[in-house]
């Protein structure tokens, strides 16, 4: 079963709307850049996210989901702690983010 990792961001409020694009964006490509250390291929399985536009009324703020969905717990534990693409990637974001909810789970499993 596939484990599925749900990020949502708030940007800060200052931070322009181009650099709020360039960011997703960013974050979107991680689905290419990411590559497995031992078979040297992208090992995200799914990714996709975009403005979150839920009628619900719910967010909190939260403003820009994204999901990705890996293999198993291994390579999204490498995706968090190790890939360089992420890793770079996380660092240049601490600056226009206000809130990160992050939620991980395995399908099926309860």
């Amino acid at each position: 079963m596939g484990v599925f990792h749900i990020v949502v961001f708030k940007f800060k409020a200052l931070v322009p709307e181009d650099e709020v694009k360039a960011a997703c964006e960013s974050m979107l490509s991680l689905g290419t850049q990411c590559v497995h250390p031992t078979s040297g291929t992208n090992y995200i399985k799914v990714h996709g996210g975009g403005l979150e536009n839920s009628p619900e009324g719910l967010q909190q703020g939260m403003t820009h989901p994204f999901v990705f969905e890996f293999a198993n717990e291994a390579d999204r534990d490498y995706y968090l702690d190790t890939d360089p693409a992420h890793v770079a990637f996380k660092e240049g974001l601490a600056e226009l983010v206000d809130k990160v909810h992050v939620y991980d789970f395995t399908a099926g499993k309860f």
